[in-house]
């Protein structure tokens, strides 16, 4: 882009003070001065008039370029960004508008890339998030008064998977686990801390983490790459080429699966079900809970081909270790027996479909319901079964409905001769607008008083 010659402004929001903590008036005044049009029509009628006079023209531009580039060292902190192309502006204070709209407003007039350096203060303003500006980052629900966390204290699925996956590999020396530069949100920070020689941040580059990961499995190493949904869609053509073809052993944890609420359209992750799904060789499989998430970490240790444990972002509940939660490979679990309807729900959805259980009863009506866990391989014994024995089906899950496990079992009914009405739940054919999780399932009729009313209408239709 530097190299192009166009009209493009670059804004760097440096909110660390790592390049540099000068935002005094000297740079500023150099700033003002570089973009100020009179300057700038006067140094480009100096180079042309200093290229055009034999012979000392060109040897004097030179000198006089060298004299400003010594100068600009001294005292602004851009030659990287000059060297590359741009003209450098800054840095800037990022807070102070005012300075900010001037510089942009310059920065417009200007021919050629122009990168604006802006330094920020995470957090600026409210000194919880200026203490804790890691833990205030797509910040949960909090107390502005005291910045304590509503909840505060409640395992999140992340927590569980960090906290089992240390807990393994430090009786296994074989485990090793991966980020792209997501430790804290991943919930990796404790294994960073106590077996720092294997644990590995890739920096921003899924890709690579994913390539990485392959080569880990091939020198013997199991690795687990802690990702969110919608960042592991960049490292696609790795998963496929260097993971799934190779059929290595290697395990994705994919956080933030499902919507994400505040984060919006670019985080939501209602996609990994329709672009895993396609891909041979590949194991996919979602916990209900806390108590089924770290059976299916335990149990992907010894599986010798790719692994995705998908789950969602937020709280997962106590994990009970007097509870007993086996789970057997391929294979789901009948939660309730029914008559006429079954469910067939995946991962957090189970928990909804329960609730809109205690609202169908109202309407006498006792579905089957089941869940799914694994989504590739399917059960299909058991959701065959269950099919053969009722009137009307319903897959639930927080995917999107293409492509996602209502298709994947839509497919095994149809391969099977089993044609009954069949009611996929799911999210649409949308990107998902940002907002409160539970508000967002509201909106889209996920929710289980939705689920409910869905199910009870679809029944009397069919009827």
């Amino acid at each position: 882009a530097g190299r192009s010659k166009t009209d493009l402004i670059v804004v760097l929001n440096h909110n660390e003070m790592s390049i540099s903590e000068n935002v005094g008036s000297l740079s500023l005044y150099l700033s003002k001065l570089r973009t100020d049009p009179t300057y700038n029509k006067l140094k480009q009628e100096v180079d042309n008039l200093l290229n055009i006079v034999p012979p000392i023209g060109k040897s004097l531009h030179k000198y006089i370029e060298r004299i400003k580039d010594s100068v600009k060292q001294l005292v602004v902190p851009g030659m990287f960004f000059e060297e590359m192309g741009f003209t450098y502006l800054g840095p800037i204070d990022g807070h102070d508008v005012g300075s900010l709209i001037e510089v942009l407003e310059r920065a417009k007039k200007i021919k050629g890339p122009i990168l604006v350096h802006v330094i920020t203060k995470k957090g600026k303003g409210y000194k919880f998030a200026e203490k804790f500006p890691d833990k205030f980052h797509s910040a949960a629900p909090f107390d502005i008064q005291t910045g304590k966390f509503v909840n505060e204290g409640q395992a999140t699925y992340s927590d569980v998977f960090g906290k089992t996956l240390t807990e393994m590999a430090l009786k296994d020396d074989k485990i090793v686990a991966i980020t792209a530069a997501m430790p804290e949100g991943t919930g990796l920070i404790h294994f960073a801390k106590l077996i720092p020689e294997r644990f590995f941040d890739v920096g921003i580059a899924e890709q690579h983490a994913t390539t990485f990961a392959a080569g880990m499995a091939v020198q013997g190493y199991k690795p687990y790459f802690a990702v969110y949904s919608t960042f592991l869609q960049r490292a696609y053509d790795q998963l496929i080429h260097d993971v799934c073809i190779q059929k290595l052993p290697v395990v994705f944890a994919i956080d933030r699966a499902g919507i994400v609420g505040e984060d919006g359209e670019t985080h939501q992750g209602v996609f990994d079900l329709s672009y895993l799904r396609p891909i041979p060789n590949i194991t996919i499989m979602s916990p209900k809970d806390a108590n089924e998430l770290v059976e299916m970490i335990k149990l992907s240790r010894n599986l010798e081909f790719p692994v995705a444990i998908r789950y969602p972002r937020g709280k997962a509940g106590e994990f009970d270790i007097t509870r007993e939660c086996s789970i057997e490979f391929g294979k789901a679990e009948l939660v309730t027996e029914g008559k006429e309807i079954a469910i067939f729900a995946l991962g957090r959805m189970v928990g909804k479909v329960l609730e809109a259980k205690e609202i169908l009863k109202v309407s006498d009506l006792q579905p089957f319901i089941v869940n799914l866990r694994f989504v590739k391989p399917l059960d299909e014994e058991l959701i065959l079964d269950i099919s053969n024995k009722v009137k009307f089906i319903v897959t639930v899950e927080d995917n999107v409905i293409a492509g996602g496990v209502g298709s994947a079992i839509l497919e095994l009914l149809n391969s099977n001769g089993i044609y009954k009405p069949v009611l996929r739940l799911g999210f649409p054919d949308k990107f998902i607008e940002h907002g409160d999780v539970e508000n967002l399932f509201k909106k889209y009729n996920l929710d289980a008083e939705s689920i409910a009313n869905t199910i009870l209408q679809k029944y009397k239709e069919m009827r």
